[in-house]
């Protein structure tokens, strides 16, 4: 399972920034990306609000599915296909009975514990496990998740869970070794300059899809 985090700010701090979001959005639903997470936490509700709106216009068709950053309201009031939680919000079960039938809801865990909790809870059908690795994203007093731990935390849990922080290409097969199901990552999928975004998604999925497809872990 693979899922792009979205920050507009990392494709540019210009008028269209947006505009590139969501270009950057519909190139991943074409090359196969399951979760697109919408993670625009500056943004006024309306403006995330039209934001997810065209970011589920530009996924239609495809198996993708756009979830917004923990508010519930924007995600009804927009359209998406579900919610990620953060790790300090509400439970799973309670934000269910907000939504439709079908949702698809995701938590932030940063620990094997918060990860077997919140697997017994229910409510959820996947768990991001991070931070792995020193990423822009945290500062560098943030509390990295070992390798061992990611392990432990899919042992235990009973839904899919994700590994995120930091991640390249050489990391996700380890994590995948680890026995992670799938990565979320920012950086990973924002195209380096010169390099065409469809290409660069296509070819950071593909890569991606051979690391977890070897260890059994891509559905």
């Amino acid at each position: 399972m693979i899922c792009v985090v979205t920050d507009r700010h990392r494709l540019g701090e210009s008028k269209d920034s947006v505009d590139r979001l969501v270009e950057l959005v519909a190139h991943a639903a074409t090359a196969g990306v399951e979760l697109i997470q919408i993670r625009e936490r500056d943004l006024e509700a309306d403006e995330l609000t039209a934001l997810v709106r065209r970011c589920v216009n530009a996924v239609g068709g495809s198996r993708a599915r756009v979830l917004v950053n923990d508010r519930v309201d924007v995600a009804l009031a927009a359209g998406a296909h579900g919610v990620h939680l953060r790790s300090d919000s509400i439970d799973a079960p309670a934000v269910r009975r907000l939504l439709p039938p079908g949702a698809v809801v995701g938590r932030a865990v940063h620990s094997a514990e918060e990860a077997a909790l919140y697997s017994r809870r229910g409510g959820l059908d996947y768990l991001i496990l991070g931070t792995l690795f020193h990423t822009p994203s945290k500062g560098p007093a943030h509390r990295l998740v070992t390798l061992d731990e990611l392990s432990e935390a899919c042992r235990l849990s009973s839904i899919p869970i994700l590994a995120i922080g930091g991640l390249t290409l050489e990391r996700a097969s380890v994590v995948a070794h680890a026995g992670a199901s799938g990565i979320a990552a920012i950086g990973l999928f924002v195209p380096p300059p010169g390099d065409r975004p469809q290409h660069h998604i296509d070819t950071v999925v593909a890569a991606l899809r051979r690391t977890f497809d070897t260890c059994g872990a891509v559905p």
